[in-house]
């Protein structure tokens, strides 16, 4: 009998079905093929968090009762699956569950499963955007909470009711902003709805494609937002590369690329580093902080695969300011060591 080295061939040996979500920076869909290509160590993961790849995966059988792993996978230096924890875990799977991961389990199955080291909890901002989006692409009805969030951003009940508004409900609300008029009633909710649920919104939008008026709109109220809450509407523009470049030179402008400020572009709008007046900007005021924080960042974004490149050619850009020399210069010198 073969051996079973990846959790394709595992699931698929056990004759279920699966999808599988990047929970990551983003909480996004992954393409089956891009899965395989990722599992036979043939792609980057695509957007690695802290050198890790975070995703679950979501399987059923003929029963159609669903399963879940939320898994936390070591990457190499190349941003590639390291093979021997996902096989470690396989091994785990299969002497606590023999072939088949959909059987009902017994206590001691549980506990064999439970804890496991490659296991992690997403924050609840993530998890009901996850629950949400799963349940669109797999064709269930959205949550209990969907009618009222709706009735709520739509004006039909007080904005006063603000904590009535489950977080669930406006996730299911967020995946489905493109049918309906689910686009309009988010517009609609940035005028009227009390500042909790805007900054919940915005917690659920920054994993959305988001249509352009609304786009425009969380622009619009980034710019007016108070800095306690700037940073929410910048990380729900993370769709938006080019709006995000505006909120970056505008932060830039008004001396606010903070620490907070960079931690955020760096886990939610790092798409935004392509543009190179952009990554300029970023990598000046990081420079501008603590030289382990600098290091920590940039080896954080560097390892991102869609900007690789773009970050490790601004190493030795001759027009670098002399704060970044520095900069670049110190990480070199813990690189080294």
């Amino acid at each position: 009998m073969t051996e079973i080295t990846t959790l394709t061939q595992f699931l698929t040996t056990a004759n279920t079905q699966f999808q599988v979500y990047d929970l990551g920076r983003r909480v996004q869909h992954i393409d089956m093929m891009a899965f395989s290509q990722i599992e036979a160590l043939q792609a980057p993961y695509p957007s690695p968090i802290q050198g890790h790849a975070q995703f679950a995966i979501v399987f059923w059988d003929k029963s159609n009762q669903h399963f879940i792993w939320f898994l936390k996978l070591p990457l190499d230096e190349r941003g590639l699956l390291s093979p021997a924890p996902r096989t470690q875990f396989i091994r785990m799977v299969i002497e606590a569950l023999g072939s088949d991961p959909t059987q009902a389990l017994s206590q001691d199955q549980q506990d064999k499963l439970a804890n496991h080291p490659f296991a992690f909890k997403p924050s609840a901002e993530k998890l009901a955007l996850f629950n949400a989006l799963v349940r669109k692409q797999l064709g269930l009805p959205a949550s209990a909470q969907y009618e009222f969030a709706y009735q709520y951003l739509s004006g039909q009940v007080s904005s006063e009711r603000w904590q009535d508004v489950g977080l669930q409900g406006l996730a299911d609300i967020c995946v489905r902003s493109a049918a309906l008029d689910h686009c309009e009633q988010l517009l609609n909710a940035f005028e009227h709805s009390a500042d909790e649920v805007k900054i919940a919104l915005c917690q659920q939008l920054e994993h959305i494609t988001l249509e352009a008026p609304l786009a425009e709109r969380l622009l619009s109220a980034f710019y007016q937002a108070s800095p306690e809450q700037r940073l929410y509407y910048l990380r729900a523009l993370a769709s938006a590369p080019a709006l995000t470049q505006q909120a970056i030179q505008y932060l830039d402008e008004q001396d606010a690329l903070d620490d907070n400020a960079l931690i955020t572009i760096a886990g939610r709008n790092w798409t935004a580093l392509k543009d190179d007046r952009t990554r300029k900007i970023y990598l000046e005021a990081l420079a501008k902080q603590p030289q382990g924080f600098f290091n920590q960042i940039f080896a954080d974004i560097v390892a991102i695969p869609a900007i690789r490149t773009q970050l490790l050619m601004a190493l030795r850009d001759s027009e670098r300011s002399q704060a970044l020399a520095n900069a670049i210069g110190g990480l070199f010198r813990v690189t080294k060591a």
